[in-house]
């Protein structure tokens, strides 16, 4: 089966605030951090209650007996923590050949969820849960500074049906049975988010006009188009039991093409964090590290890395020998916030696992070295440049003319400035980090009136969602995924839309209609295009 004519909108976004998050030195490192992974590890975390048995939901799907109501009703998680929030997990095993299973945590949309659009969430890493996100970032539920688990104000199952899965196998509670089953590339990881995905559109029965949106951060940056490009290949190629709808992507401060991203002196310099003395050091660092990168030398790579940023391996790292900084994932805190740190050993008791329904199996995101680090590592090094090229069209010639206007929110707040052209959406967002949900999750939270892209009312605009703002009177109304970037960019590829004409409506400017071929696809990111340098020059 094929897809209908679509195009993907894409939402780039550039941060004022860069983060990434860095040791004191070698004497608190417990476990060598990966070239990106910027998500904290957890201490490993016992305790003698029943932690239930795993549940796997693959098998019941094709099986006569189980009716997907059953299996719904299987999988419902029941935790007192959780009461008042409906949601559902469980295992899907996307290779049988390895056993390899995949950990998945839905929460149906509060508000019409056999409508609402699916959002697929991915943390990054690689290596990273996306329960941080659920918990840290947009989900329902949070941790106050004390620890204290509670409701989240602005989360994204608002509105929206909202996936976390631990992706790739072998990250958080998903697991594999053999070698063989860790994703060595991103093709890997494609198929099997697909598998994942196509077997919760069984179980779920979600309407056909339910668009998919796949979102993430970090070194989803990879993650996103991986699935994103699958779908597009094998549902345009071959009939599949299951047709996924498709509507487009959101890539928040992404890492797709490290060669390019590696050039932190230039914005620290910029930002006043270091001097000219500082920047020459960088400079020289960054060149050697690109170098190694170009020669696949991923020691190499890591070990400029480390010296410039985490300090794992010296006496501290360059950035906090010359800032003082401890935390680089946001410029605005010289320490890391520590809220995140009970997530581990809540989600490692019994009592949350028998409710998850994930029994004994390993949570893997806690310091100690990941396999999925170590299969990935010559990924690591790789751009998805090849799979976006086929699918891109960049309008870079737009975009090289193209003004940046203010965005502001309804109450007139200064929430960042908007650029776009053709189908590219570049916006700067105030006072967030690399987690930026986290750090600005009201100008984040997707709603009806700020997410016209991931809604098929037509009172709003097709557009996706991460920081949104609402447009009033006559004009159309749109929303604009926002999260903060691991270099200067933050790409949100987004929108696979079956209309062939789309109403774009930035604040200040009037409506426009632009039109995009029958069947086109359209993917941006920022390692590709010959608007790259334009894109970069702020």
């Amino acid at each position: 089966m094929k897809f209908s004519s679509f195009t993907i909108r894409i939402f780039a976004i550039l941060f004022c605030v860069k983060q990434i998050s860095c040791a004191e030195g070698n004497s608190k490192a417990e476990y060598r951090k990966s070239f990106i992974n910027p998500y904290p590890r957890f201490k490993a975390h016992y305790d003698k209650g029943d932690p239930g048995e795993p549940l796997f939901l693959t098998p019941l799907i094709t099986d006569p007996k189980w009716t997907k109501e059953m299996i719904r009703n299987i999988s419902r998680v029941n935790h007192k923590d959780f009461e008042d929030v409906e949601s559902y997990s469980g295992y899907l095993t996307v290779d049988p050949n390895y056993n390899s299973n995949m950990f998945f945590w839905y929460f149906p949309s509060e508000e019409d969820p056999a409508y609402a659009p699916v959002v697929l969430w991915l943390q990054g890493g690689p290596g990273a849960s996306s329960l941080f996100g659920l918990f840290a970032e947009n989900g329902p539920f949070e941790f106050n500074e004390d620890g204290e688990l509670g409701k989240r104000n602005y989360t994204w199952s608002k509105t929206h049906n909202l996936i976390y899965i631990d992706n790739p196998v072998g990250t958080g509670f998903s697991f594999t049975d053999h070698e063989e089953g860790y994703a060595r590339n991103e093709k890997t990881v494609g198929h099997n988010l697909h598998e994942a995905v196509q077997q919760l559109y069984e179980i779920f029965e979600w309407s056909g006009n339910s668009d998919f949106w796949i979102a993430g951060e970090s070194y989803a940056g990879k993650y996103v188009p991986a699935l994103a490009y699958h779908i597009h290949k094998v549902q345009n190629s071959i009939d599949t039991r299951t047709i996924i709808p498709l509507k487009g992507m959101a890539i928040g401060n992404g890492l797709s093409d490290p060669i390019h991203q590696l050039q932190y002196g230039d914005y620290l310099y910029q930002l006043g964090l270091i001097d000219e003395h500082g920047l020459i050091e960088f400079n020289e660092a960054e060149k050697k590290g690109k170098d190694c990168i170009a020669s696949h030398k991923m020691d190499c790579a890591f070990e400029v890395f480390d010296n410039l940023l985490n300090g794992d391996m010296t006496n501290g790292s360059l950035f906090h020998n010359l800032t003082g900084f401890d935390y680089y994932y946001n410029y605005l805190r010289t320490k890391e916030d520590n809220r995140s740190h009970a997530l581990g050993t809540f989600l490692q008791s019994s009592t949350v696992r028998k409710a998850i329904h994930v029994g004994n199996k390993t949570f893997h995101d806690i310091d100690t070295v990941n396999k999925v680090e170590i299969y990935l590592k010559d990924d690591i090094m790789d751009t998805v440049a090849p799979w976006i090229s086929e699918l891109l069209n960049t309008d870079a010639h737009i975009y090289k003319i193209a003004r940046r206007e203010v965005w502001r929110m309804e109450d007139g707040e200064v929430a960042g400035y908007a650029k776009h052209a053709g189908n590219l959406i570049e916006i700067m967002v105030r006072n967030a980090g690399h987690m930026a949900p986290a750090d600005q999750p009201k100008w984040i939270i997707l709603t009806p009136v700020a997410l016209g892209a991931m809604s098929d009312s037509t009172q709003f605009t097709r557009f996706p969602s991460n920081a949104f703002f609402k447009l009033t009177g006559g004009m159309c109304k749109r929303s604009v995924l926002k999260t903060a970037p691991k270099g200067l960019l933050s790409i949100f590829p987004f929108a696979l839309q079956r209309s062939a004409a789309t109403c774009v409506q930035l604040p200040g400017a009037a409506p426009q209609s632009i039109m995009t071929s029958p069947g086109e696809i359209i993917l941006y990111l920022s390692s590709i295009s010959n608007n790259l340098n334009a894109l970069r020059q702020r």
